[in-house]
């Protein structure tokens, strides 16, 4: 979908069903009221305490809208409208909606991480796909976890699905200056710890970054995670990058209704959409956006549920042949609402398959025709996408590092990096904590210089717990004062996609779990190559190994509760950080509804 185009026109309602709808197990047929045996009847009585017909429901699709909406998810604070046209779509196509609510996770307060918790929304989303009476599901959402926790959900439940996704907010706005979220909180923040703005313009700056529903208008984890769902297949064309206030938003949010009848009626599942070639698409989509590091666990994750093969080592390989094409900050200079009037994802897809073996046109998709539909017809309308032989950058901004510090891998957003520090060695500065890290990262006792590579441990999926967004260290306050604004540093932590720097993310295995960067002591010295892929300990073998020998596990970070489950199952980084029993082929019970 161009800024012109509604995904309306992509949406049909399919072409006859072919089996009986799995509804009907809990309802029985419309004809018959007594057949199905007592549960049927008592379950038909319990449709009619709720105020339906027969005739609402019996024989109809049942469509489950599984909605993020709360009162503390400004991402998501306009989706409780929006779910009414979701419901106005799936009537006009002859299906019968039911709203669920399930777990909000706002990227904005949930602490420690709503990363913590993804895989508790995932949880959530197959349990009640499978549980209840339905056929089909719109997943409604967009802030950071919340679209991989629920395609994943909806993944391994296996009922037809598509993403509604929120949408961007608007652009920020400051003193005549356009503001993005995220980004400029970064910036301005370094501003003022360096003592070059005050509390009066920070009070302003507050006001102005974010000033609609939907979620962060950068190309974060959330523009970059919709806008791979819907280069995926699993969201209608153009959908991803509506802004959320947008009237086209409403249209686009009935279409999805009426298409998700479609798909039932077909029977058009995750796993058929959900192919290596579609994860292959969507890691060069979110490569030519400039995306989010994010996506390199999510992509894994979802991947694993399907069990289909998809590594680190794929993303690194494709990025070295997909150019960026979307001029958005932090990366570039413009902002998603800039995007989406510029095109939006259709636009930048139709350039991104002039490049030789990019795209899989031919594959499947939820919008009823092949991914090819998507973008034949899209043109560029403004800066904020480029043209195929005119990129921002001749590679994707996203590199796979490995070597001894990481033999698991990390992960670095070289495009939002200081150029100069993507090849250096220097001596490290350890901190055992993020909350070390705040009390000291001002103390000049560090003697912290540009050459000092900042290392955070105690921060990754054990650790964090949940892996936070730590990973754009702070830059000690007497160093921004002196102008220098960035540093190697380095983590077993995520960061935002809003944020910048040369920030090394994601090593695995993290030191909570014994990795290497558990060894590293204050003053070894450390080698980044970005070219050469390389992330490198300088410290020779045998003094590693005494220091092993001499490491003492650290005790679980929970003991009950949910935080225990998370710690016995939860995987490294470069597996996605799901559970291990959820990424694992296995059976599960089918309800028996009589």
């Amino acid at each position: 979908m161009t800024a012109h185009r509604s995904p309306a026109a992509d949406a049909g309602n399919g072409s006859g069903r072919g089996k009986p709808l799995r509804s009907e197990a809990w309802f029985g047929s419309a004809d018959d009221v007594t057949g199905g045996g007592l549960r049927t009847f008592s379950h038909r009585s319990r449709m009619r305490q709720l105020g339906y017909l027969p005739e609402e429901h019996l024989g109809k699709p049942v469509i489950a809208i599984l909605n993020t909406w709360s009162d503390i998810n400004p991402c998501h604070m306009h989706l409780r409208e929006r779910a009414e046209q979701v419901k106005r779509g799936v009537w006009q196509a002859g299906g019968f909606p039911l709203e669920f609510p399930v777990a909000t996770l706002s990227e904005t307060f949930q602490k420690p991480t709503p990363m913590l918790y993804r895989n508790l929304l995932s949880m959530e989303t197959e349990e009640l796909l499978r549980s209840y009476p339905v056929d089909g599901a719109v997943l409604m959402g967009g802030c950071d976890k919340t679209v991989p926790a629920l395609l994943m959900g909806a993944a391994s439940a296996g009922l037809p699905a598509l993403l509604v996704p929120s949408g961007p907010m608007l652009r920020g706005h400051h003193r005549g200056k356009t503001l993005g979220s995220g980004t400029d909180l970064w910036a301005y923040w370094d501003e003022y710890r360096a003592g070059r703005i005050g509390e009066c313009e920070m009070s302003q700056v507050e006001c102005g970054l974010a000033r609609s529903p939907g979620h962060c208008m950068t190309m974060g984890t959330a523009s970059t995670m919709t806008a791979a769902a819907e280069a995926m297949g699993m969201a209608l064309p153009g959908s991803s990058a509506i802004p959320a206030v947008d009237s086209a938003h409403h249209r686009m949010a009935a279409a999805a209704g009426r298409r998700i009848v479609g798909l039932v009626e077909e029977d058009v599942t995750p796993a058929a959409v959900m192919t290596r070639e579609a994860f292959e698409d969507a890691a060069a989509t979110v490569l030519a956006l400039g995306g989010s590091t994010n996506a390199l666990i999510h992509l894994t994750a979802m991947a694993r549920r399907l069990d289909v093969p998809f590594s680190l080592e794929d993303f690194d390989v494709i990025g070295r042949r997909t150019p960026v094409l979307a001029d958005v900050r932090p990366v570039g200079r413009y902002l998603m609402e800039d995007f989406y009037y510029a095109g939006g994802l259709p636009a930048l897809l139709r350039q991104l398959n002039e490049v030789p073996g990019a795209l899989h046109p031919d594959r499947i998709t939820v919008a009823g025709h092949p991914f090819a539909g998507y973008f034949a017809d899209a043109e560029i309308h403004g800066p904020a996408v480029r043209p195929h032989d005119e990129p921002l950058h001749e590679e994707g901004g996203l590199a796979v590092l490995h070597g001894n510090l990481a033999p698991g891998g990390a992960v670095i957003k070289h495009l939002a990096a200081t150029p100069d520090l993507l090849s250096h060695t220097g001596p490290a500065v350890v901190f055992d904590s993020y909350a070390e890290l705040r009390e000291g990262i001002d103390d000049p006792a560090f003697a912290i210089t540009r050459d000092t590579v900042l290392v955070l441990r105690g921060a990754g999926p054990l650790g964090g717990p949940g892996m936070p967004e730590y990973g754009m260290l702070p830059v000690p306050a007497y160093l921004l004062e002196k102008g220098v604004t960035d540093l190697v540093r380095l983590s077993d932590a995520r960061m935002s996609g809003t944020s910048y720097g040369t920030c090394v993310l994601h090593i695995a295995p993290e030191s909570h779990a014994g990795g290497p960067l558990a060894l590293v002591r204050t003053g070894d010295l450390i080698t980044l190559d970005v070219e050469r892929r390389l992330l490198q300990l300088n410290v020779e073998p045998d003094e590693l190994e005494d220091r092993r020998r001499a490491w003492i596990p650290p005790e679980p970070v929970s003991t009950r509760g949910y935080g225990a489950l998370y710690g016995r199952h939860v995987t490294q980084a470069d597996a996605g950080c799901d559970f291990d029993f959820l990424a694992s082929p296995g059976v599960d019970a089918v309800p028996d509804p009589r």
